[in-house]
């Protein structure tokens, strides 16, 4: 995919699983694929579980968590017809995170992620995600995503963010 990943333009990320700006992290990159959102993503021989070829049931929490809050981050900014990263910011944190785990998900694949938004709202956006190995289902999840303010990108605690 030669196009830019929406966490390519995300401002001072330095989120683990998705940020960019992080040299340890996971550096998901999360696409467009008309209004759904998909993620390719090859596990490491670390990201095992207790067997050494199946991932870790927190990493797939993880990806799924980071790939549904960029999708939100874009979907917001694409509803604002503006450029990901242009000012004011839009960043989303997780109020909520519910993974099925449907099957082991294999270490030595790809998993590839879908992500759909079932309801949106000015300050919060719920996300339908599948996770999938060869065309198996492995996992699936609920995300729910609160907007918060723009300074929250700045480095400035947040007070008051509630789901609501």
């Amino acid at each position: 995919m030669g196009e830019r990943a929406f966490q390519d333009d995300i401002p001072n990320n330095y989120c683990w699983g998705c940020g960019r700006d992080n040299p340890h992290g996971l550096h998901l990159r999360s696409f467009w694929d008309g209004d759904a959102s998909i993620c390719s993503f090859q596990p490491a021989e670390a990201h095992a579980a207790g067997p050494r070829d199946v991932v870790n049931g927190g990493i797939i929490a993880t990806v799924v968590d980071c790939h549904c809050i960029g999708t939100a981050i874009a979907a917001a900014y694409r509803a604002e017809k503006r450029a990901i990263g242009s000012e004011p910011w839009i960043w989303y944190v997780t109020a909520a995170l519910n993974v099925t785990y449907t099957r082991p998900a294999p270490l030595d694949r790809p998993l590839n992620l879908r992500a759909t938004i079932t309801t949106a709202s000015a300050r919060k956006a719920v996300l339908a995600c599948t996770v999938s190995a060869d065309g198996e289902e492995c996992a699936h999840a609920e995300v729910v995503a609160v907007r918060v303010p723009p300074e929250w990108g700045h480095g400035r605690p947040l007070s008051g963010v509630s789901p609501g």
